[in-house]
């Protein structure tokens, strides 16, 4: 229940207002957000990326205004350009959402938003890095699957987002199985229609065992996005048995969430990978984290830090 009234209040101005004015939220804003700015975020990157990889992630999503989708083509560009210029673009991809390239701009958006996306990945590509391109809420799964698919032509090693509590995947998972897809594998933070979405977190766990055993029997690439210390188990076991070697797959976590265990990881010979946002546009990002971990909630209205 609080979980989606979280997720109900990511849609609301008022909560919206009230939280982004709201001094004792920025604690945990800044445990989940590297900054507000992209000079703000990249002395974070650079820490990451001495024993872990990192994805980036400008927040901004649903754009509704075609010259703030050309505004976010040319950050992404400078940010690769940085990255470049650093040396540590190989270390580097970029998450990108297509709501942010105005896929919700027209009916007909697929060719403006496939166009932005393929500015991005050439950008990447001539930088030595990719992009993955996130999944998001209800109605989107196909147009992103359409999309990843155009981008792959010129860019095959674009990743795409599967979410586990959606009961589409595992069939999408068996589609996509023999292309050689890097596949980011989570449990998903976004609203859809209730017949859509298993009900119970056992129900997704075992939807996340079902397709990343699909996934790690096939030739794709899997980027196990999991906190979940049962699952890091698991796809640790599933590994091994099917002698999945260690650059073979790679676990995925959020900036600011079980640093510990990605440290351990990391010094174990695994392949981490960081989920790092940045940006002013950080609301809806920081209300599905809090639904995803409703304990931080409680902290917040103390006035006290992240749980």
């Amino acid at each position: 229940m609080l979980r989606r009234l979280l997720l109900n209040a990511s849609d609301s101005p008022r909560a919206r207002h009230f939280t982004e004015n709201s001094r004792m939220a920025r604690p945990l804003v800044s445990r989940f957000i590297a900054g507000d700015s992209l000079e703000a975020a990249l002395p974070v990157v650079r820490e990451l990326v001495q024993d872990r990889y990192v994805s980036l992630d400008h927040l901004g999503e649903f754009t509704t205004d075609d010259s703030i989708v050309r505004d976010a083509v040319t950050l992404y560009t400078d940010v690769l350009d940085k990255l470049a210029d650093d040396g540590i673009a190989d270390r580097v991809e970029l998450s990108v959402k297509l709501s942010s390239l105005g896929s919700a701009l027209t009916r007909d958006a697929f060719p403006a938003t496939l166009a932005a996306a393929q500015e991005i990945c050439a950008a990447a590509d001539a930088a030595g890095t990719c992009v993955t391109v996130d999944m998001e809420g209800a109605g989107t799964t196909d147009l992103t699957l359409s999309v990843v698919r155009e981008l792959r032509r010129d860019f095959p090693k674009t990743g795409l987002v599967l979410q586990a509590h959606l009961r589409r995947t595992e069939s999408d998972c068996r589609e996509i199985a023999n292309s050689g897809t890097r596949v980011r594998l989570c449990k998903g933070a976004y609203q859809h229609p209730a017949d859509a979405v298993y009900s119970t977190r056992e129900e997704v766990r075992e939807s996340f065992r079902r397709c990343l055993s699909i996934l790690v029997s096939s030739d794709t690439y899997p980027m196990v996005a999991t906190h979940d210390p049962r699952l890091i188990d698991f796809a640790a076991g599933l590994a091994a048995r099917t002698k999945c070697g260690r650059g073979d797959f790679e676990y995925q976590m959020f900036y600011g969430i079980r640093p510990a265990e990605q440290v351990r990881l990391a010094a174990e010979g695994a392949k981490v990978r960081v989920y790092v946002p940045f940006g002013t546009e950080w609301y809806p990002y920081f209300m599905r984290r809090l639904a995803e971990h409703p304990s931080n909630l409680f902290f917040l209205l103390r006035g006290e830090g992240p749980a």
